[in-house]
């Protein structure tokens, strides 16, 4: 059975970060993920997940100044040097916090750049994060996300994360898929979980419209959830949505499921 983990950065919001741990491990969740740890002191983060039990399931490379706006720099030609530095910080962290897998944002496409260079600088970035992190025994993931809620998001269909993955070529590089993104861009979430299956290291699920918890929308999580089950996938789902009202008003999907 799948296991759920708790993405702090958007449930339990209402509490200081530090206090979320406690909160999602009292609702059952065994993991956690958020955006960046960065912000915090790895023996902070460390102390929280010790004292709670959790495993910390993901975290991002860091991706550029995120309260400018910017969503990642791994397609920006005139970055690469900061995100080889990120590189090495996110190994520090995710080794810290025993992390097993990151997430590379590929960014928003930046003007004036040709589609040739930047595929070209988003592959040999994640050439040399992957071989950085196969050292430290480290999964790196991509994730599409959707251009309606990130304009110009340079990486946002399933299959081009998979040509993406091809070029690569490199045995840690896996898909972060995300079934809110994946239904607001292409929908087929059912054939392409299954099409994609041994390439989708980490699931992440919220409903449409409004990212908020299943249930509140049209995806139709108690099927879905089943199928995703029935096809042997064995590792996390984030629950990476904004919950409608309280975080814990809202988790009765999960006791359901």
């Amino acid at each position: 059975m799948p296991r759920f983990a708790a993405n702090l950065s958007m449930l339990f919001t209402e509490l200081p970060f530090l206090e979320r741990f406690g909160a999602a491990a009292a609702a059952g969740f065994k993991g956690v993920e958020y955006l960046f740890p960065y912000p915090f002191k790895k023996e902070d983060l460390a102390a929280e997940l010790a004292r709670h039990g959790l495993v910390q399931v993901l975290h991002n490379l860091p991706a550029g100044n995120w309260e400018a706006g910017e969503r990642g720099i791994a397609c920006h030609p005139d970055r690469v040097g900061e995100f080889r530095d990120g590189v090495g910080q996110a190994i520090e962290y995710a080794t810290a916090l025993g992390c097993t897998q990151v997430n590379c944002l590929a960014g928003i496409a930046p003007a004036g750049v040709s589609p040739e260079l930047l595929r070209y600088t988003l592959v040999s970035n994640l050439r040399y994060a992957a071989g950085q992190l196969r050292e430290a025994g480290i999964r790196l993931l991509i994730e599409p996300i959707n251009t309606f809620d990130i304009p110009g998001f340079y990486l946002s269909r399933t299959a081009q994360a998979a040509d993406i993955l091809d070029e690569v070529s490199a045995d840690n590089l896996f898909i972060q898929y995300d079934l809110y993104h994946a239904q607001r861009m292409e929908g087929e979430l059912a054939a392409t979980v299954a099409r994609h299956l041994p390439r989708i290291a980490h699931i992440q699920l919220a409903d449409n419209p409004g990212r908020h918890e299943p249930g509140s929308g049209e995806i139709n999580y108690p099927w879905l959830l089943r199928h995703i089950d029935g096809l042997g996938y064995t590792g996390w789902i984030g629950c990476e949505y904004k919950p409608a009202t309280t975080t814990a008003e809202g988790l009765g999907w999960l006791d359901a499921f």
